[in-house]
């Protein structure tokens, strides 16, 4: 436990000062026990439990007390509260090679089930986009809270040449931010396609909409939304998916990274040469630290399953570091309350 205030703990040293005016005012009420005839009479009346019990409203106040201080403080406590992620884009990987069978029944076919296992899975506020990524990156499905959709879109998947990792990072963000105004002409298509557009443009057309300034956040610290990057191979085209993760970074977006496949690789059929596959390990950990975000490697279809759920249960449910004097503060209240309610029912006084 923190403390946004740590000072005012100082004020925990009107606790002893409490407890010696509390044991003053026993030894006074005890003098004046001495005017009964016989002090043994009113013991035995009183009783244990009698004289035990008159002791328990005063220490409830005094343990309010001390919750009253650790609040005036302003605590801080790691806790489990649902998480404000609320959008999740699925990126993964449609390059030939997740045709390799070092998966049964194959790297592609356990994608898709473990994809539409975690579509279904996730609460019904939070809504989720799909983008597939090969020699280029598309949005297949925009976020939807509809799981009909999105086990449609993860259905109709189709392979093709190349891998573009930092293509699907940046079509992601742009899926998450589309009022930013990400280029992705020039960032996902290439600067030389992108000039060719321009020289082809009319002479009247209407000029393009200046770009909103863009100040850069901490890495992490949007909470409303996160990327899962799956791929099974390393980048072969596109931008680098180094820079596309400090884009991300710089909007607060965790991307986590999954290797899928097995780190020696696999070699795949591909007009008619076979050709051989492994991803790169590296760089997906470099991506989720950039990101603060995590890295897992799923080398089967039952690691790829329950890398989901992990995933899954911390969309739904998120350790974090939040203020706590509220409910420190109800505690107190609930004792104070406590301290007066037994003290009119067993001594018919407040104090």
């Amino acid at each position: 436990m923190s403390f946004v205030w740590p000072e005012a703990l100082w004020l925990l040293l009107a606790v002893p000062v409490a407890i010696a005016g509390y044991l003053a005012l026993l030894r006074r009420r005890k003098r004046g026990a001495v005017r009964f005839a016989s002090v043994d009479l009113v013991r035995l009346a009183v009783g244990p439990a009698q004289r035990f019990r008159r002791h328990v409203p005063p220490l409830l106040f005094l343990l309010a007390l001390i919750a009253l201080v650790v609040a005036t403080a302003r605590p801080r406590a790691v806790v489990t509260l649902p998480t404000d992620q609320r959008t999740i884009i699925l990126a993964i990987d449609v390059s030939l090679s997740m045709r390799a069978t070092d998966v049964d029944p194959n790297r592609i076919a356990a994608a898709q089930a473990a994809a539409k296992a975690f579509v279904q899975e996730q609460p019904a506020d939070v809504r989720i986009g799909i983008v597939t990524f090969a020699g280029t990156a598309s949005v297949v499905q925009p976020p939807t809270y509809d799981r009909d959709d999105l086990i449609a879109a993860i259905d109709r998947f189709e392979l093709q040449r190349n891998t573009a990792i930092g293509s699907g990072i940046v079509v992601s963000l742009a899926t998450l931010f589309p009022d930013e105004g990400i280029d992705l002409e020039s960032m996902v298509l290439g600067s030389r396609q992108g000039r060719g557009n321009a020289r082809a443009a009319p002479i009247d057309a209407a000029p393009k909409a200046e770009k909103k300034a863009f100040t850069p956040v901490p890495p992490g610290s949007y909470p409303s939304a996160a990327i899962i990057l799956l791929t099974d191979g390393r980048r072969t085209t596109g931008p680098d998916p180094l820079a596309a993760a400090q884009m991300a970074a710089d909007h607060g977006v965790r991307v986590h990274t999954v290797g899928f496949g097995t780190a020696e690789g696999a070699s795949v059929g591909i007009e008619g040469m076979s050709i051989y596959m492994r991803f790169d390990e590296e760089t997906l950990k470099a991506i989720a630290g950039i990101t603060h975000a995590d890295y897992f490697h799923a080398a089967s279809a039952a690691d790829l399953k329950r890398i989901y759920e992990r995933l899954n249960a911390r969309f739904v449910l998120e350790r974090r570091e939040t203020e706590i004097t509220a409910l420190v503060t109800a505690v107190a209240a609930a004792l104070t309350a406590l301290a007066a309610g037994l003290s009119l029912a067993w001594c018919n006084r407040l104090a």
